[in-house]
């Protein structure tokens, strides 16, 4: 049957329809923040996107933030939204009071009440983290950063900020209150002062940042004056009992920063200033303790907020509502968190961008259908910080709605999608989610292809969720699933269109020894272990510092999280999330050797190249604790039994130890399908690393994947 013969179903799958009730019993309860009566206790955690500034009426960030609510969300914090010019964090921040953008403001308000759902506008100002390229003042003139004092960050490029006089400190004080009307005035439901990592309110507050001695500085209380002031200042601004909250860092996370107890007052003295919700964030962008990358720890922040939660509950103001938040990827570690009875509720930001539908599918009890959010940053904080619009790996959609309308297709087609790793999953899912007929062929016994690899790697384990996640669905949707079998073209002339995804495979070297049994492709080592003794890894980018990762690294979370929880002097509760086996040590088992025993041999380039700027510090910092040798500038000479000789630039010959070699050199295409396709007159797709191996990552795979499908199907 032709195309046009084909006409698409009327309506598109319901995959949670026959799902049984979840057992979120006090997540599912209502809650108050000040008069606002919410329906649970899961928050849209703030997340700037980038889409606050688009040139379209408001349009795209209503759509974003409907979805979210369509998908069962009922509270939304904006992403920051500046309150005035000078606290943009980038040319990408809107401010608060600008025509144009109160006008995209009110539309993406009403969008969020349309659906149901309630929308804070947090109150921002970046401080010395402003970005000012490019930027002006009022008075046309180039931009600067202001501050408490002129203390510069090492992401300043050697900007110093301006330190505020007192008239300086007054109009910005003033410029919160005037913001929190205008938001007010605009439709929003509340407003949250961000007050925490490491912006203009919390540099008031530290020591590190407030080098004053006036009435603004020179000791603790006078350091949370501002603080306290710009809660005033919100306050009086807006009507009697619109609520207030404030996000403050319970642990700056720097040394020298302000103390636990120094915090707890400031919590108190915001207490008394009027705030109706105190949300507790943690650490600073410049802290050398990640926060919220994969491979923190489930949930470790939580006696944070536990700690103020305590203060709180033994003030003058008990009801004030106190919200977790931080590496919450499952509302099940939410309800866990929550049945305690001190926490009222908990914020989650990226798992909104990986699943808009997260709370209905839990709800429903479909964590089956849940697509996790995998931590890894590369498109949502990573875009952040340059200043380009957020998406998300696992749902490329995310920040595209607009351009993407979840639609079914006008003519349905039958549709072969060859390679199940990201970039063909995200194709397939797609096709299927829009009422096309959707087979899948995967060659190996299981889906994924890279992905399957990475949830290996420690740290990582979250990349097994999606995948799993991503057959549920497509099971659900009817599509077919078949594993374990290499298609020919012939098993392909029937279908209206191919989507090759069939990815990629490790890079071969040209290296005297290379065929030596003890020498290994970085896949064949992550999917059957590797032997004891001395390796050397050849390869120093995103590939060979995960290897590097596994061989040095237990595959146990609850294990990585006591590490985690001793190296950063944090109380042991913070790993309490973490004891979950049965949900994320998704890494193979494999033993741990000591990182004296790796080397990872580079000859040139950046070791951990092609990770995330957000991630690729951590993962490289975890290399060096561990011990591992790092190996530069060399040349490959030979491998022999025990050793890896590389030449280094001085012409020295060196020997490293390795009793194996594990072959961490890049991917290359693999494409074998379209020169028959194309000669048998099969339409077809080539997407992915199956289409270009160089520089290819996930989010280019699954941004891939969606573009494909649209293009088959539209």
């Amino acid at each position: 049957m032709s195309t046009a013969e084909r006409p698409g179903p009327s309506a598109p799958a319901d995959p949670g329809s026959s799902s049984e009730p979840s057992d979120l019993a006090v997540t599912q309860t209502p809650w108050a923040l000040g008069r606002l009566r919410l329906r649970h206790r899961i928050v849209v955690g703030s997340m700037h996107t980038g889409l606050e500034t688009r040139d379209d009426g408001g349009l795209a960030l209503a759509q974003f933030y409907r979805e979210r609510v369509d998908g069962g969300a009922h509270l939304v914090i904006t992403g920051g939204l500046a309150v005035n010019d000078e606290g943009r964090g980038g040319a990408d921040y809107a401010v608060l009071g600008d025509p144009s953008s109160d006008e995209r403001f009110g539309v993406a308000v009403a969008a969020v009440h349309e659906a149901g759902g309630s929308i804070s506008a947090q109150l921002f100002h970046a401080g010395r983290y402003a970005l000012t390229d490019g930027l002006v003042d009022a008075a046309g003139e180039p931009a600067q950063s202001v501050a408490p004092s002129a203390v510069p960050w090492r992401g300043a490029r050697g900007a110093v900020p301006i330190a505020l006089d007192e008239p300086g400190i007054l109009r910005t004080i003033a410029d919160f209150g005037a913001a929190a009307r205008r938001a007010e005035e605009i439709g929003f439901d509340a407003v949250e002062i961000m007050a925490s990592e490491g912006y203009l309110v919390n540099q008031f507050c530290s020591p590190i940042t407030n080098l004053r001695d006036d009435a603004w500085g020179g000791d603790a209380l006078r350091r949370q004056r501002f603080a306290v002031a710009v809660v005033e200042a919100v306050r009086g601004a807006v009507s009697p009992g619109f609520p207030v909250s404030i996000r403050i860092s319970g642990d700056d996370l720097m040394p020298g920063s302000s103390t636990p107890d120094e915090v707890d007052a400031l919590a108190l003295a915001l207490l008394d200033a009027g705030i109706d919700g105190l949300s507790v964030g943690v650490g600073w962008h410049e802290s050398r303790v990640p926060t919220v990358q994969g491979a923190v720890p489930h949930g470790v922040w939580v006696p944070l907020a536990s700690r103020l939660a305590d203060v709180v509950r033994g003030s003058a103001h008990p009801t004030v509502a106190v919200i977790a938040s931080n590496r919450f990827t499952d509302l099940r570690d939410a309800e866990d968190v929550l049945a305690r009875g001190v926490i009222d509720a908990v914020a989650m930001a990226r798992p909104f961008l990986a699943d808009p539908e997260i709370v209905a599918k839990s709800t429903a009890g479909r964590f089956d259908l849940v697509t996790t959010c995998i931590g890894c940053n590369q498109a949502c904080i990573d875009r952040s910080i340059f200043g380009k619009e957020v998406s998300c790996l696992v749902n490329p959609r995310a920040g595209r709605e607009l351009d993407f309308p979840l639609v079914r297709s006008r003519i349905a087609v039958r549709v072969a999608v060859v390679g199940a790793g990201p970039a063909g999953l995200a194709a397939a899912l797609d096709l299927a989610r829009r009422g096309n007929d959707v087979t899948v062929f995967e060659a190996s016994p299981r889906l994924g292809g890279q992905f399957d690899l990475a949830a290996s790697i420690p740290g990582k384990e979250d990349y097994a969720g999606p995948v799993q996640s991503w057959q549920a669905m497509l099971s659900s949707l009817g599509a077919a699933i078949v594993t374990g079998r290499r298609v020919s073209a012939a098993d392909l002339v029937d279908y209206d269109h191919v989507v090759v995804a069939t990815g990629v495979r490790p890079r071969e070297l040209d290296v005297p020894g290379i065929d030596l049994p003890h020498v290994l492709s970085y896949e064949r080592a992550l999917r059957e272990g590797v032997p004891a003794g001395t390796v050397a890894l050849i390869g120093a980018g995103g590939i060979g510092v995960d290897t590097a990762g596994y061989l040095v690294e237990s595959g146990h979370e609850s294990a990585r999280a006591m590490s985690f929880v001793t190296a950063n002097d944090l109380p042991r509760s913070s790993a309490f999330l973490s004891s979950r086996p049965q949900r994320r040590d998704a890494s193979r088992p494999h033993p741990v050797r000591r990182g004296s025993q790796v080397s990872i041999v580079s000859r040139s380039g950046k070791f951990g190249s092609g990770l995330g700027p957000t991630s690729r510090w951590v993962a490289v910092g975890r290399l060096r604790d561990a011990g591992v040798n790092f190996v530069e500038k060399v040349s490959y000479r030979r491998i022999r039994p025990g050793v890896l000789e590389v030449v280094a630039e001085s012409g020295d010959v060196l020997e490293v130890p390795a009793d194996t070699v594990i072959v961490c050199a890049g991917q290359e295409s693999v494409e074998v399908l379209s020169a028959v396709l194309s000669a048998q007159g099969t339409p077809f797709t080539v997407i992915g690393g199956a289409w270009d191996a160089r520089a290819v990552d996930a989010v280019r795979a699954t941004s891939e994947g969606l573009e494909a499908s649209r293009a088959v199907s539209p």
